[in-house]
């Protein structure tokens, strides 16, 4: 089912998921993305191939941040039936596996201090470990 009653249904599990804002919290989200766009870049150094993007969330409320599917990605739980296939060789595992795009709460107060830690120096160890724990933390709470 894509449709139901003349509205068109997409997982919130992947990207791409619209909400209504208005003219205030549409310009308040773009200053968050412009303030945390270094970051964002921090870690996708530091994460490499392990996610495709990483992006300002407006849909994330309590968590730091959160791990969601392309939009016209596979789920989680075809990966997993994918990789739990008897007749599947290595080859195939960059095909089974499914990028990932991490979405960061600009409003957390653990996002905020890694925002300004990465400010001053973007090669420190805590800065490196953190962003770790928050993507590990995030691939065992986030459902893609």
């Amino acid at each position: 089912m894509a449709e139901f009653e003349g509205k068109k249904l997409v997982s919130a599990a992947k990207e791409g998921l619209k909400l209504d804002e208005s003219e205030d919290e549409a310009k308040k989200k773009e200053e968050l993305k412009e303030k945390f766009e270094g970051l964002c870049k921090v870690v996708k150094d530091v994460l490499g191939d392990r996610v495709e993007k990483v992006v300002v969330s407006d849909r994330v409320v309590d968590s730091p941040c959160c791990l969601v599917t392309g939009e016209y990605g596979g789920t989680a739980n075809m990966e997993r039936i994918m990789k739990a296939q008897a007749l599947r060789d290595n080859s195939m595992a960059g095909y089974m596996s499914i990028k990932k795009t991490m979405e960061i709460n600009p409003e957390n107060p653990i996002m905020e201090e890694l925002r300004k830690r990465a400010d001053v120096d973007k090669n420190d160890k805590s800065v490196k470990d953190l962003v770790l724990l928050l993507f590990e933390t995030a691939l065992l709470t986030s459902r893609c």
